[in-house]
This record gives C-alpha cells, sequence and structure tokens, in this order.
C-alpha cells in the first residue's frame, strides 16, 4: 500500500495523531479511541508496514512510536505544492488589498 493509500484512512491518521502526542500501547490507543483491541493492532500493522510507526517491547507491551522518516518524504513531496498555493494565496491578498 503506498503512503498516501495508508494516510488516507482516517482511523489511521487518529492513531498517527495519538503518537504524535505520546508513544502509546495498543491498550491505551483502544481507550483513547474508543475502538476493539483487534481494529487498533489491524490499523497498527498497516501503519508499520508502511513504515510510519515502530514498535519496541517494555515488559508485557509493545509500545508503539512514530518514525520519522516517511513524514519528511511525504513533506518533501508536498513542499512544491505548498509553495504553488501560497503564491496563489499571496496573489489573492494582493488582488483584494488592491480592490
Amino acid at each position: 500500500m503506498d503512503a498516501i493509500a495508508v494516510l488516507a484512512e482516517p482511523t489511521r491518521r487518529r492513531i498517527l495523531d495519538e503518537l504524535r502526542l505520546a508513544d502509546s500501547s495498543v491498550g491505551q490507543l483502544v481507550d483513547k479511541l474508543a475502538m476493539s483491541q483487534p481494529a487498533v493492532s489491524k490499523h497498527l500493522k498497516v501503519l508499520r508496514e508502511a513504515g510510519y510507526v515502530t514498535s519496541r517491547t517494555a515488559a508485557q507491551q509493545r509500545i508503539y512510536s512514530l518514525e520519522p522518516g516517511p513524514f519528511r518524504a511525504l513533506d518533501a513531496w508536498l513542499a512544491p505544492y505548498r509553495r504553488m498555493w501560497t503564491r496563489h494565496l499571496e496573489a489573492l491578498e494582493r488582488h483584494l488589498e488592491e480592490s
């Protein structure tokens, strides 16, 4: 599954939002997202396989955290679009100020 398809799923974006705030176990994510453990685990597997999250074992739990690499690649891909929209919005702002 490509990077954009992985992020297209709203539940996976919610998981990433939670992991942005703090590393979490599956159980913690289940509680925060009010979802079943199998559903959260399924989405974490997709995110892990796509490289967005990593896991480590702590005591009896697996703790998930964000992996920055794919986000940097996505940001680099989006940069030209961001510049394009910035130019368009700045031109609109100038036009509105002149009107």
